[in-house]
């Protein structure tokens, strides 16, 4: 597990809406391209720097294919948090998101804004090999970043170690699985691992599995992208655990 305290600029309405409501956000300047983008933000502190910039501003920064809806803020991305601080949650049916070198920028972001929509716990997810906290990543999350804990650790092995210790049950999902989704019995605390696109998980990550499942597709097309699959399995996780 490591810290990542590095800064960038976040864009887009939902991103920077749901970054300057959450208290525990280091944010060092809000820009934004006209007064009425700014009157549509929370109330700022009177100590938030703010600066306006115009097109070329925005488009020189953050290129000119971002949806930035003018506004942009400065801000450092948030610590990595460890497995420990889900020890103490109260909820018997709880679940958690562990990819292994999912690298894709907005897969990742996708599939934190799929974690938030249906009450995953937590994001766990490789150093190497899968993105760091970005404008890019955090438009893909709308919003939901502030929302899903992310766990990075440089070794998945020792991170998959650790849920067990506090009982999680590792579902892995592979083309090989001896189950599909529905016949999957998801009660307790479930990890749901998820692995890159084409390779798919690692073999060690595999052994370290105590369920491999599979999604039904169709059989002249079986393959999905990796935040659609996540989607799907998040769906039905969290409908077991509804009842």
């Amino acid at each position: 597990m490591k810290h990542h305290s590095s800064k960038y600029y976040m864009y887009g309405a939902h991103p920077c809406t749901a970054a300057l409501t959450n208290p525990e956000r280091q944010i060092d300047e809000v820009i934004y391209i006209n007064d009425k983008i700014l009157d549509k933000l929370p109330t700022l502190p009177k100590t938030m720097k703010t600066r306006k910039a115009d097109k070329n501003w925005f488009d020189k920064t953050l290129g000119i294919d971002a949806v930035h809806q003018g506004i942009a803020l400065r801000i450092s991305a948030r610590d990595s948090l460890g497995i420990d601080e889900l020890a103490n949650e109260p909820e018997v049916n709880q679940m958690v998101i562990v990819l292994d070198q999912v690298s894709d920028p907005h897969n990742v972001g996708a599939i934190i804004r799929t974690a938030a929509a249906f009450g995953a716990k937590a994001l766990v997810m490789t150093d190497r090999h899968a993105p760091d906290e970005s404008g890019v990543l955090a438009k893909s999350a709308s919003g939901a970043l502030e929302l899903v804990p992310i766990m990075r650790y440089a070794n998945l092995a020792n991170a998959i170690k650790e849920l067990k210790e506090i009982g999680f049950w590792m579902y892995g999902f592979a083309e090989s699985g001896a189950e599909t989704l529905n016949e999957a019995k998801f009660s307790g605390k479930i990890a749901l691992i998820m692995g890159a696109e084409g390779s798919g998980m690692r073999d060690l990550t595999k052994k370290n599995c105590d369920f491999l499942i599979r999604l039904e597709t169709a059989d002249q097309f079986s393959t999905l992208n990796v935040s659609n699959a996540a989607a799907i399995a998040m769906h039905q996780v969290f409908s077991r655990f509804k009842g």
